[in-house]
């Protein structure tokens, strides 16, 4: 079982922001200011990228006077899986994780949409790339949060030069710290040349993410999603649209391959993550995707998601983890 070295506050804080603005984290066992969690400069994760993450979401519902934490038990299940393909695990279960995360949210107050950050990292200093016989340890954090990509205007997105990591070479469908720098590649290149995201090709050319979303089109009434297969992040928010577009819009949801063109004719084309949340794109490459607008369905899926992760649908409350 986790435990905590230091005493607990006295008192519940109810949602109430603390009466000082310093925002805890959970490092190395305890509950400590960010602002004194620190990694040693030989720290093996910070010299070779040897961590995985998860990003996690917790929405606040003014009505209700909650923060709801997202989908809390599949982001730790995954980050458990993760964990175990780069010879890590976490420090307690999925469901130990969740009570852990909860704790630092209820101690932080937060009563505005937040952004959670676990991650496991080899902790040993050393020089030398491997992934064996090293220490790792655990961390969390949490910050206030707010939109990642702008949901509401559609964004422009370029087919950059730059290849998803293949499965061969770095597994996509693990969270892997240094994998993200081929995501810093392409999201760059996009926005150096004027665009506001990045769409990256597998090596084999086929249409696989954003620089860190998953990705759909919409052609002919059916929503379209390339498989796991393509070397894509197994997204825990493209998992949710699925299900919504099923249940809530009586869409056929299909995964198979995308070419790169048929993005240029597609009806619509979405992307979708916990930071992107559900972002319609306009234009890719520049040209326009259906009539260069958000188009119906991706602004349907975006309100459905929003009220969803908010409270307001109760087909989906089980999503969600009070907070308060």
């Amino acid at each position: 079982m986790l435990t905590d070295k230091r005493a607990r506050p006295t008192g519940d804080t109810g949602g109430s922001l603390p009466a000082e603005r310093t925002v805890l984290c959970y490092f190395e066992g305890e509950f400590v200011p960010l602002a004194d969690a620190r990694l040693g400069i030989m720290t093996h994760a910070v010299l070779y990228g040897t961590a995985i993450f998860e990003g996690i979401r917790a929405y606040w519902n003014e009505d209700e006077g909650q923060l709801f934490g997202l989908k809390l038990l599949e982001h730790y299940q995954r980050m458990a899986k993760s964990a175990g393909v780069m010879f890590m695990d976490l420090p307690g279960t999925p469901e130990e994780m969740v009570e852990l995360t909860i704790d630092l949210l209820r101690r932080n107050g937060f009563r505005e949409d937040t952004y959670v950050r676990p991650s496991v990292y080899k902790s040993t200093e050393a020089i030398g790339v491997r992934l064996h016989n090293l220490e790792h340890r655990f961390l969390v954090f949490c910050l206030p949060f707010g939109d990642y990509i702008d949901t509401t205007r559609g964004i422009k997105a370029q087919t950059v030069s730059w290849r998803r990591n293949s499965d061969l070479s770095i597994p996509a469908r693990s969270k892997i710290v240094g994998a993200y720098v081929n995501s810093a590649f392409a999201k760059t290149e996009a926005q150096l040349n004027g665009y506001d995201e990045a769409i990256v090709l597998t090596l084999d050319g086929h249409a696989s993410e954003g620089s860190a979303e998953n990705l759909f089109m919409v052609r002919d009434g059916l929503l379209v999603t390339p498989p796991v297969t393509d070397d894509i992040l197994e997204g825990i928010t493209r998992t949710a649209l699925m299900e919504i577009a099923r249940n809530e819009m009586g869409l056929d949801v299909v995964e198979r391959q995308i070419d790169r063109t048929e993005l240029y004719v597609a009806d619509e084309v979405l992307l979708c993550g916990t930071g992107a949340q559900v972002s319609p794109v306009i234009s890719i490459d520049h040209r326009a995707v259906g009539a260069g607008r958000i188009g119906p369905i991706g602004a349907r899926l975006r309100d459905l998601y929003f009220d969803a992760v908010r409270g307001r649908l109760p087909a989906y409350r089980h999503w969600l983890t009070p907070v308060y």
